[in-house]
């Protein structure tokens, strides 16, 4: 099996921002959504999906048993991660098709990410109420209110990041045109 090393940035932004979901004084907030979306828009083989929901895992379990990081979201919702960062990787898979990012395409692409940043936010707070048994007593309603204003700082620091690697995959794609024509 060939590894693309391309994908070790990803990688290990995740690595280092993945203890805090919004961030803090000393951390910067989670980019797993960002890296789903940006793998899903970079890399066509599955097995990097794969691999990225395995380093997650690996990630919250270790985060869980040697930082001594809450292990509240543990439950039988976390299985609904997948489908989360399915969706990302699925909209950054859908945005592979906008490659030259001209301002046009790159704003659709960072509102495609902000699209299927809300659907992962949905998944994984609409998961977590059903099936974490932390909430049989909540109406439906009333823990739509308590989580609501999670969104903005879930959606935005995912659209930060997602700028970002656009940002990036622009510049490479630039100077990789420059020095094709033998302008560098």
């Amino acid at each position: 099996m060939k590894i693309n090393y391309a994908i070790l940035p990803l990688v290990a932004l995740m690595a280092i921002t993945r203890v805090h979901h919004f961030g803090s004084a000393i951390a910067l907030p989670d980019a797993s959504l960002a890296v789903f979306f940006l793998a899903g828009l970079c890399f066509r083989n599955r097995a990097i999906l794969v691999g990225l929901l395995l380093e997650a895992g690996v990630l919250d379990y270790v985060a869980i048993n040697a930082f001594s990081v809450s292990d509240w979201c543990i439950s039988p919702a976390y299985l609904f991660l997948i489908p989360t960062y399915g969706a990302l990787w699925l909209a950054g898979r859908y945005s592979s098709r906008f490659a030259n990012l001209d301002v046009a395409a790159f704003a659709y692409t960072l509102s495609l990410a902000t699209l299927a940043s809300s659907v992962a936010f949905l998944i994984s707070n609409g998961s977590f109420y059903l099936f974490s048994g932390r909430y049989a007593e909540m109406a439906a309603y009333d823990y739509a209110t308590a989580v609501a204003h999670y969104y903005g700082p879930y959606v935005s620091a995912a659209l930060l990041y997602s700028a970002i690697g656009l940002a990036v995959i622009k510049a490479r794609q630039v100077i990789v045109s420059q020095i094709q024509r033998g302008e560098i």
